[in-house]
């Protein structure tokens, strides 16, 4: 809700700015109307970074409780390498191929500290990406090597970025990655992958998830 809030707030800055310019650019005049003309340009450029910071934010969550986040699902295709379902919170599923041994899936996190978090906002955060790894050291070194991303920032706009390079000068925020700890791929197997303040935990959910597990520790 609260970063739902806040991709508005940018929203509307963006109309605001955008009619600002608008109101400029189609003002009668010269001389000044030149220079009102590149004023409005650029705060019509300014509306547009506003419309992707809030496309940007819209794209996180709040994180209320430990809860869900994702189920995966895999299917052995060959040795190291594994078809994998991806079904989020609200049962929207993906697919994907993992070449490797092990899987990993990270997430954005958007901390709140201070004034802020005693206000009783919560953290935020965004599904990043899924990857594989291998066993063996030469394999990581020489096979091939699979990521994927869930959601891309577009135009460079960027805010979870932004915060982290310039946490210092933003002392009420922090961007962290939360990251599940590599785990086996394993024929039929099936983990959830729960979220709280702190990170990611991931749990297998099947015989084959905990079989899994067990033969790697």
């Amino acid at each position: 809700m609260v970063y739902s809030v806040i991709a508005v707030a940018a929203a509307l800055c963006c109309l605001l700015v955008a009619y600002s310019a608008a109101k400029l650019l189609f003002k009668d005049s010269w001389v000044l109307g030149w220079l009102r003309g590149m004023f409005g340009l650029a705060l019509l450029g300014l509306a547009v970074l506003f419309a992707f910071v809030a496309l940007d934010i819209f794209s996180y969550r709040q994180i209320q409780k430990e809860h869900m986040v994702a189920t995966l699902s895999f299917e052995k295709v060959k040795d190291a390498l594994f078809n994998v379902t991806v079904a989020d919170e609200e049962g929207n599923e993906q697919k994907y191929q993992i070449a490797g041994d092990q899987w990993q899936l990270d997430a954005r996190i958007i901390k709140w500290t201070g004034i802020v978090a005693n206000w009783g906002v919560k953290p935020g955060y965004r599904l990043d990406r899924l990857s594989g790894r291998y066993y063996s050291l030469e394999q990581e070194r020489n096979a091939d090597r699979t990521v994927y991303s869930f959601h891309e920032s577009r135009y460079g706009v960027d805010v979870w970025r932004w915060l982290r390079e310039g946490r210092d000068a933003l002392p009420i925020v922090d961007a962290v990655y939360g990251s599940a700890t590599y785990l086996p791929m394993a024929d039929g197997a099936l983990f959830e992958v729960s979220l709280s303040g702190t990170g990611l935990v991931t749990r297998p959910m099947n015989d084959s998830a905990r079989e899994a597990v067990g033969a790697w520790r």
